[in-house]
């Protein structure tokens, strides 16, 4: 590989982890100061680099900005409604007594498909304490599994942000990698169980005093006058947090707001059957007609109805507006519901403006030759294709720590090189999304929220957050390396 355009890519990559976690920038202005100076080392004119930013940034947001603003609206809803907390309660009730690790890693998994794993974490680890101070033991099994649960679709399964940023990169068929995604994630969650029954029984002991307290002990309450009148201690359970509190108290002679879990899951299921359905019906119809050639092909009235509810703007929109229907009393005041939109659309706003920036990335890499350059290098060395964006996935991933970042910036590494490297925008998109599962630890902030709240210091929080991840990220690899024999 040209030496330059090699020092090109190492800078651009480089700039990118020391401006994350050296500086107070953030990955949006890291992504362009790479394409930036990815474009000035490759000696492409300052023109030519600027139009390439430009156009990468506006072509990525043209396919995904909109799908990423209604996909965290949709999760905003099921959060502040109760929602999340009736699915996940629901899971709990289907699996039965003594599967309880089960039932909360597959509730965190889908809870954790339009909810943000920081938040749905918070909204569900109170029925993980509950179920563990109702057993007296297995706090940290329940934990584990429910944080690593929403790890595997938060990483592979749209229209969580980032693979949706992915698949936009790379031009990856949404249905499809909505498909693969829950395939890998159904495959691991055996994983997240087995290493969470192993290590947490191992590590119930570390858990911190006043954790465990919270968990399994009781709070001390003072009655009567105090000391002074001769008061005494009693003992009161912690009372369980109200999923509902948002909604604020009915109004008079309204009932308490309920929602079944039917209802809960409607908003979810409904734009995802739609966007797998328009994946399946054009499949269906191509195969029908014999046509592989996008420019031939004429689709059918049935497909082209599909094409249209199953568009993922479309589809979310749907979602959206059954959530905001369906899920919300009706006495919720239309401001307040604004309110939480708005909320959605700022946590969104940094996860497509760093979608938008890998794009940007992505097409300097390209136009620049270096993409070219890479892929005739990388065509050279005798290891799968596969493994080109799991590997830069999971490297960015150790570096800098946030999965997001890493699979964006993967995809934006790729996205040059897939032709060449004969992979599948799907199968590059999935081994993007894998890749950046690996060694969630101290530069990542998922890591303190869920060690936090499960108790675990120190090594312990290693051996049993670190751990189960590098596991599922592990046990992704040998699922690639099958996919690439049919994707």
């Amino acid at each position: 590989m040209d030496l330059q355009l090699l020092a090109a890519l190492v800078l651009g990559i480089a700039s990118i982890v020391v401006i994350v976690l050296r500086t107070r920038l953030d990955a949006f202005v890291a992504l362009l100061v790479a394409a930036l100076v990815t474009g000035f080392v490759a000696g492409t004119p300052a023109v030519d680099v600027l139009d390439s930013i430009t156009g990468g940034f506006g072509s990525t947001m043209e396919s995904i900005g909109i799908v990423i603003g209604l996909g965290v609206g949709i999760g905003k809803i099921l959060e502040v409604s109760g929602a999340a907390d009736a699915l996940a309660r629901t899971f709990v009730r289907a699996f039965g007594r003594g599967r309880e690790p089960w039932a909360m890693a597959g509730a965190g998994a889908v809870v954790s498909v339009p909810v943000f794993c920081d938040s749905g974490y918070v909204i569900m680890n109170p029925l993980a304490r509950s179920i563990a101070r109702r057993q007296r033991a297995g706090y940290v099994t329940l934990a584990l599994a429910l944080g690593c649960g929403m790890t595997l679709t938060h990483h592979l399964v749209p229209p969580t942000p980032g693979p949706l940023g992915v698949a936009g990169i790379l031009g990856a068929d949404l249905g499809g990698l909505v498909l693969a995604g829950l395939v890998f994630s159904l495959v691991l969650l055996p994983l997240v169980v087995l290493y969470a029954r192993w290590i947490g029984p191992r590590l119930e002991a570390e858990i911190l005093p006043e954790v465990r307290a919270e968990v399994y002990g009781t709070r001390t309450v003072t009655s009567g006058t105090g000391r002074a009148g001769g008061g005494h201690a009693a003992e009161e359970p912690e009372p369980a947090p109200d999923p509902t509190a948002a909604l604020g108290p009915p109004p008079a002679g309204a009932k308490p707001h309920r929602i079944s879990a039917g209802l809960a899951f409607l908003p979810l299921l409904a734009p995802l059957a739609l966007i797998v359905a328009n994946t399946v019906a054009n499949a269906v119809d191509r195969d029908r007609q014999g046509v592989l050639s996008g420019d031939d092909y004429e689709p059918s009235r049935l497909a082209e109805i599909l094409g249209f509810v199953g568009s993922p703007v479309v589809a979310l929109l749907i979602g959206i507006v059954l959530a905001v229907y369906l899920l919300l009393p009706r006495w919720t005041p239309r401001q307040r519901v604004s309110g939480w939109l708005a909320e959605a659309a700022g946590s969104a706003g940094l996860i497509i403006l760093i979608t938008g920036a890998g794009g940007a990335f992505g097409a300097v890499l390209r136009d620049s030759g270096i993409g070219d350059e890479l892929a005739a290098a990388i065509s050279s060395w005798n290891v799968p294709a596969v493994l080109v964006p799991f590997l830069v996935a999971s490297l960015v991933r150790v570096a800098q720590g946030s999965g997001t970042v890493a699979m964006i910036t993967a995809a934006s590494v790729t996205a040059p090189v897939i032709g060449a490297l004969g992979l599948s925008p799907l199968l590059a998109a999935l081994a993007c999304c894998a890749g950046s599962m690996v060694l969630s630890y101290f530069n990542d902030s998922y890591f303190w929220v869920v060690t936090r709240f499960t108790g675990l210091d120190g090594l312990a929080a290693i051996r049993g957050w670190s751990g189960i991840t590098s596991a599922v990220w592990l046990g992704s690899l040998p699922l690639l390396l099958v996919g690439s024999l049919f994707l």
